[in-house]
């Protein structure tokens, strides 16, 4: 068929999980956008076997509010027929009658080996289809070469080469919130829980929950424990009761394995728990099975869904005939193209080091961060177990734990996991309370001042708390007075400090940076782990608190766009928090698929205003009556100084006259979240550790050292494809916009342009940059021109 459009088709496979409905909508839409038809074929492999209207051409409406549905909208089967040859040719016939020669597939290892291996066959396919007279060499000329992206859709996260799969975290979510449910009745009863989770080769699902509910112990199937995991299990259940612990969860994988390859069951371990003769707990199991699976997507995986699935039609569209068959991958917080056979092959050698019983092998199979959130949990739960981390006395540090800022999810486990990490180590981790407000006024106060040690028993019970424990406060050093603050340090004998916090904290540790030459007491090592959900620290990309902050809007707008439909052409306008960073309201509309999105990095004028408005009467004219038609605007609550959300709809209804409705919403400090989400539980855990361990590098008494390397006051940041610790003064030369209280630099920016496009939004006029200062003096009396 020359002439015609580039053809794409696009399939899930294997076991569903949340978020393939995300990459079918980004998939569909990036092609329509890139000029090509999109097809997708319906129940996985099945469907390309089957052919006939299995195999449908879809529309740029045909996706839409496809973003907040759980599952896979487009099916998967399993398919014994293409497992054999004459499956895979009626397979390469159906593509090309019609006229497709580019696959995007979302699916487990299995179903992405499968597709690598079609494309290796398909040009002797097509000779087969020739010469038994299926196909004429007319039809097949256009299609000699097949070219397959794929991704991974799994909530096992068992991949190799990629941080997460699609989800995985929507699975974690599940996980936690069923694990923070159990632990109020096992507190209550003084009860024990046995959780069997999913991951039969990969205990990443087990490892992840147990680091961020704070479980006593894990099982997993890369890392049994030692001959004796019966006795160190009792050992650290006994210990932890004995420090008066009312409830014990213990987390096991599936494909829990001894050293010797046995099976570890949930049954074993309750009898365990149980026992009369040991710790004679009362002792429950709970199974939570396919409500893993279940569910919409978090908005983690929405966002990878949409990003990989842009990225996706864009590999597709580049590859040639010597490209090697790609997926598309995640590290840290960057987007990348992998070889596909190679993260294969890589994943089955770990299922084979575990059958092997090369355990150590297995672990090194894993990413970087699967070893140390291993590490994390062990420190975390084996606290004072330990003699051998122990530090001698006179490397024992006293290190003082600091909130700054507006209180974000994630503050509490990342205080824990630094308090654990002290205690092993023999260091003295001091809380803080209630900022540098408490520390300047009220840090002798009586009967309980806002200097003190922490109780373990207490921090324990942290890791699943929203908020901030030991309070929180925005005022800033100076405003407390420097030399007072200078003195407390010294008086309590601090050799480090530990602040968790957003832009106030950095401000605070840049201050007290600048302070040193004249309080020598404040020449000592500190470091920010950041933490607030505008996302806007300089030195990260990544902020504890931003993801629950993204899940609690995506889930608000959520229910907003459910009513938005149910009363039909309606649109929403919602206003997000983040002061003047934009990030919260880009990525909160790539997650719901909002027709607009104002941040203060762009600006908003009334062109803006006045394009949408149009565009918004035209996606409503040719609306043919199909459900989910209700839209959503989400607007930064500082993208303007006039413009906010009720104006904006107040405008929007007046304009629409009477053609569609519109109303604002506002979910405020909801967007602080309750409960913190996994991914800001257990990446606190990891970085706070990292932080704890900084500082522990310099030691004590290192006044001359401090003053004179720029490491001694840093902030730590995951920044492209690494974790890294910065230097404060760097930042504070050359990475920060003061004025607007963010970086000068944002890596989500350009997610603006895929939020646009997906949204189906025209292009428009970007607002005129404001004049300032003696310019804009000038230029109003009429003494210079405007450029």
């Amino acid at each position: 068929m020359p002439g015609t459009k580039k053809r794409i088709a696009i399939m899930t496979s294997g076991g569903d999980s949340p978020g393939m409905n995300g990459v079918v909508r980004a998939c569909v839409r990036m092609a329509i956008h890139m000029g090509c038809e999109a097809y997708c074929v319906y129940e996985g492999y099945e469907g390309l076997v089957r052919g006939g209207d299995l195999i449908r051409k879809m529309e740029w409406h045909d996706v839409r509010g496809w973003l907040s549905e759980g599952g896979t909208l487009i099916g998967t089967a399993r398919c014994m027929a293409f497992f054999e040859r004459a499956g895979r040719l009626t397979a390469a016939k159906n593509m090309i009658l019609h006229g497709i020669d580019a696959l995007i597939i979302c699916g487990g290892d299995g179903s992405l080996t499968g597709a690598d291996r079609f494309r290796a066959e398909w040009p002797s396919l097509l000779e087969e289809l020739v010469s038994t007279a299926q196909l004429s060499e007319e039809q097949v000329q256009s299609y000699k070469h097949l070219n397959i992206v794929g991704l991974v859709g799994s909530i096992d996260n068992d991949l190799s080469g990629t941080d997460a799969t699609i989800g995985c975290y929507s699975a974690l979510a599940r996980i936690c919130y069923a694990v923070d449910l159990i632990e109020a009745t096992a507190s209550s009863h003084s009860r024990a829980f046995v959780v069997e989770v999913m991951g039969r080769h990969c205990g990443w699902l087990a490892l992840m929950a147990g680091v961020a509910t704070g479980a006593d112990f894990i099982f997993i199937p890369e890392k049994p424990r030692e001959d004796n995991w019966r006795e160190e299990m009792c050992a650290i259940i006994k210990q932890h009761r004995k420090l008066g612990k009312r409830k014990t969860i213990v987390i096991i994988a599936e494909g829990a394995l001894d050293r010797e390859g046995n099976k570890i069951t949930p049954d074993m371990v309750k009898d365990l728990l149980a026992d009369k003769n040991g710790l004679g707990l009362d002792t429950r199991i709970t199974t939570l099975g396919h409500v893993q699976r279940g569910g919409t997507a978090v908005a983690y995986d929405r966002m990878l869904a949409t990003l990989q699935g842009v990225e996706a039609v864009k590999a597709v569209l580049e590859a040639t005939p010597e490209t090697p068959t790609p997926f598309i991958a995640i590290t840290e917080n960057k987007i990348v193209r992998r070889p596909l056979m190679q993260a294969v092959q890589d994943t089955k050698q770990v299922s084979a080091a575990i059958e092997a019983k090369d355990f150590d092998k297995a672990m090194g199979l894993r990413d970087a961060e699967f070893a140390e959130q291993y590490k994390s949990f062990m420190m975390t739960t084996a606290v004072k177990l330990d003699e051998e981390i122990m530090l001698p006395e006179k490397e024992r540090m006293k290190i003082g734990f600091i909130n700054v800022g507006a209180p974000a999810g994630g503050m509490n486990a990342a205080v824990r996991a630094g308090v654990a990490y002290c205690l092993s180590r023999g260091h003295e981790p001091i809380a803080i309370h209630n900022g540098f407000a408490g520390f300047s006024r009220h840090h002798d106060d009586k009967p309980l001042g806002a200097v003190r040690p922490f109780d373990w028993l207490e921090v324990d019970g942290w890791a699943s708390k929203g908020g901030s424990e030991i309070g929180t406060n925005r005022e800033l050093p100076s405003e407390s007075g420097m030399e007072t603050i200078a003195n407390l340090i010294e008086l309590y004998g601090f050799d480090a400090l530990f602040l968790v916090g957003g832009f106030e904290a950095f401000h605070a540790v840049a201050q007290l940076r600048k302070a040193r030459e004249q309080y020598p007491s404040l020449c000592i090592p500190m470091t920010l782990l950041p933490a607030t959900i505008s996302n806007n620290v300089p030195g990260t990309e990544y902020s504890l608190g931003s993801d629950t902050c993204l899940n609690e809007l995506v889930d608000y707008c959520d229910k907003i766009k459910q009513s938005a439909s149910a009363t039909r052409r309606r649109v929403f306008v919602i206003e997000t928090q983040g002061g003047r960073s934009g990030y919260v309201a880009t990525l909160g509309g790539l997650g719901v698929g909002a027709s607009a999105v104002y941040t203060p990095e762009e600006g908003l004028s009334l062109e803006m205003l006045a394009a949408d408005v149009r565009h918004l009467k035209e996606v409503f004219a040719h609306d043919k009556g199909q459900s989910r038609a209700g839209r959503l605007i989400l607007i930064n609550e500082k993208a303007s100084k006039v413009y906010n959300a009720k104006l904006i709809a107040d405008i929007l209804r007046d304009e629409a006259h009477g053609r569609f409705e519109s109303r604002e919403g506002i979910p405020g400090h909801m967007q602080q979240g309750g409960v913190p989400s996994p991914m800001d539980r257990s990446r606190a855990v990891r970085l706070a550790i990292k932080c704890i361990q900084h500082l522990e590098h310099f030691g004590k008494n290192v006044h001359n050292k401090v003053k004179t390397d720029p490491m001694s006051a840093t902030v730590i940041g995951i920044k492209g494809a690494s974790v890294v610790f910065t230097p404060i003064k760097k930042l504070e030369d050359e990475e920060t916009d003061w004025p607007n209280r963010r970086p000068k630099a944002a890596f989500w920016l350009g997610m603006k342009e895929i939020v646009d496009i997906l949204g189906g939004r025209p292009r428009y006029q970007l607002p005129e940059p404001d004049l300032t200062g003696v310019k804009a003096k000038d230029v109003k009396r009429g003494l210079a021109g405007v450029e």
